[in-house]
């Protein structure tokens, strides 16, 4: 799902996010969404988020998990 919505991304999601860091090589991280850090309902970016383990990275992807 489209990590540039914010309705798209509700706490406890897994999600790829990219790193500061890791912008220019493109490496996505993954976690589950502790925090939503962007107030906006869009960013062309991704929406900035904090994950559980505490890293903050903007949300390429929402996993979408198969129960």
């Amino acid at each position: 799902m489209d990590g540039t919505i914010r309705a798209n991304i509700k706490k406890g999601d897994l999600v790829h996010i990219i790193l500061k860091k890791d912008q220019g090589t493109g490496t996505l991280t993954e976690g589950i969404v502790k925090d939503i850090l962007t107030s906006a309902p869009k960013h062309h970016r991704g929406i900035k988020v904090r994950l559980e383990d505490g890293q903050i990275g903007r949300v390429q992807e929402v996993i979408e998990e198969d129960f």
